[in-house]
């Protein structure tokens, strides 16, 4: 007997075992011609066992164990939400979630458009993976401000321009920044090993300039040189880092895939991880086709990365408030809170250490005390052009971004404050006209 064809898989009302079950979300517009029904019933089992036709090798044993399921559809919203039987799921390997729930299926003439919008899973299957080594309160222990009296974002910045600059011109920028103040200073997304920057150079005397600024200023500093780069040289790399002093290896985490993010992570190499997110919007920015940041940043917590940049809500980059807060909400609670979980498994990531947010992308002194007002301590704010562009160049920059988050947590008013700051003066001065 032949069982399958895209029949049989949506059955509604039949609530999953939500400890057996990886529970996804899906928003749907129909492919032409097709129901939302039909349409989600081809999802449903082209992403676990099924196929466009019977099959004459399919057993019922297979389809009654394996099949997923579709047990809620939304008809006005085209929302969709599917168990698949945690069976099908590899544990540890997050590469494999997407080529299940993300696989063939976007690419089907049953749909004219598809986005994977969430998933949960149990405890059990969650705590399979290494999640991050440090986590945000392990970076935090690291700087220094874990403590309740010490607790404020981080400050950090990128190198600019993004490349050109040779590894000493580059070292002198970021010891400008940090000897502003700064925490953090990172390599820009594409900068990875060039004939006027090598990889081995700048690490160096990056770190060198680091320990100038640590002695000089009493407090600590960490540099994120990116290591992105085939596996086996990024291994290189970060060995390299970790001789050398360092604490933190940068990914591009999108371009450099999950496995190799779970790759370095399994090195046990006690260099915490800053996850780039560079190229996310190729599937993320669509809000009817491709996958959510939701879903990147849940994978790449369970991944190993203990930073991720979620979005500035108030700099450059698209990110409405509502998603990004969504996002930071994800990697740093622990399924408790409402809207957390959609599969109703408080406390499933428990013990998945929470990443710290990133908050990078056209950010100033100005937009400081309106983002901490809407995300508070927990979070690394991250100024590129903003400090590096200020009309007193870098170290000044660096100055007026400190000063601008002490503005806003004494809740004083940038104007205020900038009269006996003369940095953050400068600072309003050349971007309060943009």
């Amino acid at each position: 007997m032949a069982y399958g064809g895209y029949g049989g898989y949506v059955q509604l009302g039949k609530q999953p075992d939500p400890e057996q079950s990886m529970l996804v979300t899906f928003r749907i517009i129909p492919g032409e011609g097709r129901s939302l029904h039909q349409a989600a019933e081809a999802v449903a089992a082209e992403s676990s066992i099924g196929t466009w036709t019977a099959l004459s090798t399919m057993q019922q044993r297979v389809l009654s164990k394996l099949q997923a399921r579709v047990y809620e559809i939304d008809q006005r919203g085209g929302t969709l939400k599917v168990a698949y039987p945690l069976e099908l799921f590899e544990p540890d390997n997050a590469s494999q979630i997407l080529s299940d729930i993300a696989g063939n299926i976007f690419g089907m003439k049953e749909v004219a458009a598809l986005r994977l919008e969430d998933f949960d899973a149990p405890k059990k299957y969650l705590e399979t993976f290494a999640g991050p080594a440090f986590g945000r309160e392990g970076v935090r222990k690291l700087v220094g401000t874990a403590s309740k009296s010490k607790r404020r974002p981080h400050l950090g910045t990128i190198v600019k321009p993004k490349v050109g600059l040779t590894p000493k011109e580059g070292a002198k920028v970021a010891y400008d920044a940090w000897a502003g103040g700064l925490d953090f200073v990172k390599d820009d997304e594409n900068l990875t090993s060039h004939p006027f920057s090598r990889f081995e150079e700048r690490v160096v005397r990056y770190l060198e300039a680091r320990d100038k600024a640590e002695e000089e200023t009493g407090s600590k500093k960490v540099y994120a040189p990116n290591v992105t780069a085939p596996a086996d040289l990024m291994l290189k790399r970060a060995e390299l880092v970790k001789r050398q002093g360092g604490e933190c290896m940068m990914i591009d985490v999108v371009t450099a895939g999950l496995s190799s993010v779970q790759f370095m992570r399994h090195q046990n190499l006690r260099l915490f991880i800053h996850a780039h997110r560079a190229m996310y919007a190729a599937f993320a920015r669509s809000h009817t086709h491709g996958m959510s940041m939701r879903v990147l940043a849940k994978l790449c917590r369970l991944c190993g990365t203990d930073q991720l940049h979620i979005g500035a809500i108030l700099g450059k980059m698209e990110g409405a408030k509502e998603d990004v807060m969504q996002v930071h909400q994800d990697i740093n609670g622990d399924g408790k809170k409402a809207g957390q979980t959609r599969s109703g498994r408080p406390g499933a990531w428990k013990n998945v250490k929470p990443v710290f947010s990133v908050c990078s992308g056209g950010l100033s002194p100005l937009q400081v005390p309106g983002l901490y007002k809407i995300i508070g301590d927990e979070a690394v704010f991250q100024c590129g052009g903003g400090v590096h562009g200020h009309p007193a160049g870098t170290r000044a920059g660096a100055m007026a971004l400190v000063q601008s988050l002490e503005a806003a947590k004494e809740g004083v008013s940038l104007e205020q404050y900038a009269k006996t700051h003369i940095e953050l003066e400068q600072a309003l001065q050349k971007w309060s006209k943009k």
